[in-house]
């Protein structure tokens, strides 16, 4: 196994004011050469909107755009026709494929939101462009992992143009968990969302990530009221 970890305050990021952001990877004007991308996967961002504001429209293609709510919700518009508020225990996912326009803003005045926004490169070009929004409460469980995003339609969760999964984890106890990857040749990203987790001997951290890759499965330990986030996806991108 081969993995890097990657502190939360090594994160490149701004403070617009209204908009409060972290970038896993090189975005907009933080640029560092060793992150890129980790294999498919492109974006995390880490973005804390204030009441009422957010991004205007703008375009997209050939992308798959995930958005998870931590807190609060985005009110959505796309030119496909949709318009929703993705709130709090819901997940959103777009292919952008030949091309869209959205608008993503806070839906509430008088509190801010904050989001996971995530964009994994996809398998297909210039597809349809598709829209899909699901709720994840009633496929959470406690103090296990479970999955919110695959390549398959009919598996549980949203669906997307890549092998690629997500799964979270949220833990009241301490637990000694193990992940078995989809495909050994991918790549997770693993992110402490909230809490501590151990990982080989060492303590992760509030938005610590371990890339790992060259393994079949790895393990780790949750302190309580922990909550993880972990992402496979090909390298070979």
């Amino acid at each position: 196994m081969n993995y890097q970890l990657l502190k939360s305050d090594t994160r490149g990021g701004a403070n617009h004011g209204w908009l409060n952001t972290r970038h896993s990877y090189s975005f907009a004007n933080y640029y560092d050469p060793n992150r890129v991308h980790f294999g498919a996967l492109r974006v995390v961002n880490d973005d804390i909107i204030s009441g009422g504001m957010g991004f205007g429209k703008h375009p997209h293609d050939n992308m798959e755009i995930i958005t998870i709510p931590l807190s609060g919700g985005i009110s959505h518009e796309d030119s496909m026709g949709n318009g929703s508020v993705v709130e709090t225990g819901d997940i959103q996912v777009m292919s952008a494929g030949t091309g869209i326009f959205h608008s993503e803003m806070n839906a509430y005045e008088s509190k801010e939101g904050q989001f996971f926004q995530i964009w994994i490169i996809p398998n297909k070009m210039n597809v349809e462009p598709r829209y899909d929004q699901i709720s994840i409460r009633d496929i959470a469980k406690d103090n296990e992992l479970y999955q919110i995003l695959s390549p398959n339609a009919d598996d549980q969760g949203v669906w997307i143009h890549q092998d690629a999964w997500i799964f979270m984890g949220k833990y009241s106890t301490i637990k000694k968990e193990s992940y078995q990857l989809k495909n050994p040749n991918n790549g997770v990203f693993f992110m402490v969302v909230e809490g501590e987790v151990e990982f080989d001997n060492q303590k992760l951290k509030r938005r610590d990530v371990v890339e790992i890759k060259d393994t079949k499965d790895f393990s780790f330990e949750v302190s309580p009221n922990s909550h993880v986030m972990l992402i496979e996806v090909p390298m070979d991108v």
